[in-house]
């Protein structure tokens, strides 16, 4: 079954969600790739897993977006602009990585949270969905990271 059409809102709130994903995507990448210290083999392989599950996941939520007959933000430019996440741009060490990391999907909670809301209200069960996934997931990484922390 179609679609109903496009709905601005939800489409909003999809490319803001597309562009923390993508961005923690490639912060948790750059982690993985450069961590080092006490914990490295678990810290790099838990990394592993939630980069590469972050690469799937903006990978459904862009097509979501063209499911519903608009184009998807695919640009570093773009998702600069969309995202509350912002890039690593240094080289911290192990524990200030998984402090930005805890922080980080504490963001990205929030941003699903109001995708959620914003789909429900557009009665767009689909996106609404796909929220309610995502978001699962980043508060099973928020629990996982803070663990390391505490």
């Amino acid at each position: 079954m179609a679609e109903k059409n496009s709905n601005r809102s939800v489409v909003d709130a999809l490319s803001k969600t597309l562009a923390d994903t993508y961005t923690l995507y490639l912060k948790t990448q750059n982690y993985h790739w450069n961590v080092t210290g006490p914990g490295f083999h678990g810290l790099h392989i838990m990394f592993e897993e939630q980069y590469k599950d972050l690469a799937a996941a903006s990978d459904e939520i862009a097509e979501r977006i063209r499911a519903l007959g608009e184009k998807a933000p695919a640009s570093f430019t773009a998702f600069a602009k969309l995202a509350k996440i912002k890039e690593e741009n240094g080289n911290p060490d192990y524990k200030k990585m998984l402090a930005n990391l805890v922080k980080d999907n504490e963001t990205a909670v929030d941003t699903f949270e109001a995708l959620i809301k914003t789909a429900q209200d557009e009665e767009d069960e689909g996106s609404a969905d796909l929220a309610i996934r995502r978001l699962q997931v980043h508060q099973k990484n928020h629990w996982m990271l803070k663990a390391y922390l505490d």
